[in-house]
């Protein structure tokens, strides 16, 4: 199903009911829509930004069209036409290991009113979002977190960990590679058309990426109009030595007034699609004149860039929970993934909300590929057994989390954890490279 049906489908009538005996109406809100600049700055203050400009308004209405927003009503209070609650999602396509990729439900913007917390308001959206997103068929919902506690009660579980680093430069001293292409300087207009031609080969490298809407190269370019110190960013672009453009990079730097030689240089996001473009855009970053830190988020917890220096511990990495999944229908999204080895699974999966609840038989070939079938009675001798819930089955999805880890942690029980473990591993770690 695509975003433009998905918007409109009606909100979840168990959600709406419940909603109402609260004397609250749930609604959706169309982005054309006068209502929308009101959800739009209830969003912000949700958020703990400033009010939107009519110009950030304007651009987020031209550039949303391919959200599905839900606000939540209070026709009692004072601000009547605001909703006191928010939440907006899309269908996306997720990467999942091996390379393929399955369309997901993205959820973002829940905001709840502090004047109307504790009346089951996000309870009944969130429960709303995946009863729609069942309804449609999209097997897999995902979302990126501000408070990380809450949403395993859903069943979202961390699937995919971003690391965040800090380099010194002088300490760090390129020793990678030195590709034979070259470096040069693009207008952000350029660059903005080059983030949305090499990121379908960025997605499809990792398990955990999603695809984008064109409107989001708008924002890491600054050219989404009323964009905050848009001047400040700067782009560069890596094109190999055949001349074919296979990496770009934008960022800004922050001077040091009290010594111009210890500036910091943060990346704002960065796409190589070759090796060799990783590299070049990496070593011109630590290389840098007058540039004593290079700052960048949402990498890989397995950055190659760590072999790359010669000192590692010119690198300080924070790592961090990030992309948050939850699975709808186990056989569709246990079918879309490749496997790190063969093996026959009985899973046995718990879900408070009912979506995967059942008993599933999981067989992988020696290629890897999974075929899933329901499981009425004993299980084959074969095979192991897997007793899971849906936030843990959904946490090694994307082969970021190990099945022995949780079964280390009481998560999981198996009767052969170590070759259950090895069926759900990846060779690569999953990442995002974006909020959403």
């Amino acid at each position: 199903m695509s975003s433009d049906d998905f918007r409109t489908i009606p909100v979840d009538e168990t959600s709406r009911s419940r909603l109402a005996d609260g004397g609250l109406d749930y609604r959706l809100v169309d982005v054309a829509s006068e209502d929308y600049p009101r959800w739009l700055q209830v969003v912000a203050r949700g958020f703990l930004d400033p009010e939107s400009t009519d110009e950030q308004i304007a651009a987020a209405q031209e550039r949303s069209g391919y959200r599905r927003t839900t606000g939540v009503y209070d026709a009692s209070g004072p601000m009547a036409d605001s909703p006191v609650a928010s939440i907006a999602s899309w269908v996306a396509e997720l990467t999942v290991p091996g390379g393929s990729s399955i369309p997901s439900c993205a959820i973002s913007a829940v905001t709840v009113a502090p004047t109307h917390r504790r009346r089951g308001v996000a309870r009944a959206m969130l429960e709303g979002e995946l009863r729609a997103a069942s309804s449609a068929g999209v097997p897999v919902a995902m979302l990126t977190v501000s408070e990380s506690t809450l949403y395993g009660r859903y069943g979202f579980a961390p699937a995919a960990a971003a690391a965040t680093w800090k380099i010194e430069t002088k300490r760090a001293a390129w020793i990678g590679p030195r590709p034979e292409g070259r470096l040069d300087f693009v207008t952000r207009e350029t660059a903005r058309e080059l983030l949305a031609q090499l990121h379908p080969g960025v997605r499809g490298s990792a398990a955990g990426e999603i695809g984008l809407d064109p409107a989001w190269w708008d924002g890491f370019t600054g050219l989404r109009p009323g964009a905050e110190h848009a001047g400040a960013k700067r782009a560069v672009r890596y094109a190999d030595a055949t001349g074919e453009v296979r990496g770009v990079a934008v960022y800004t730097v922050r001077e040091n007034h009290d010594d111009f030689t210890k500036s910091t240089v943060s990346i704002g996001y960065l796409a190589a699609v070759t090796d060799d473009a990783y590299a070049a855009l990496w070593r011109f970053f630590l290389e840098l004149d007058l540039i004593a830190e290079v700052h960048a988020e949402l990498l890989s917890v397995a950055e190659p860039l760590l072999w790359m220096i010669a000192d590692q511990r010119a690198a300080t990495v924070t790592v961090t929970d990030h992309q948050y999944v939850r699975i709808l229908d186990v056989p569709v999204a246990l079918e879309a993934r490749r496997y790190g080895a063969s093996g026959v699974l009985a899973l046995d999966v718990t879900d408070p909300l009912g979506f995967a609840r059942g008993r599933w038989l999981l067989t992988v070939d020696a290629a890897g590929h999974g075929s899933v079938a329901a499981l009425d009675g004993a299980a084959p001798a074969d095979a192991v057994e897997v007793a899971l819930g849906i936030e843990e089955l959904s946490a090694v999805y994307l082969g970021g989390v190990s099945l022995a880890t949780l079964a280390a942690a009481g998560r999981v029980s198996s009767s052969d954890v170590a070759a259950a473990s090895r069926v759900f591993s990846w060779h690569v770690p999953p990442r995002l490279s974006i909020w959403y």
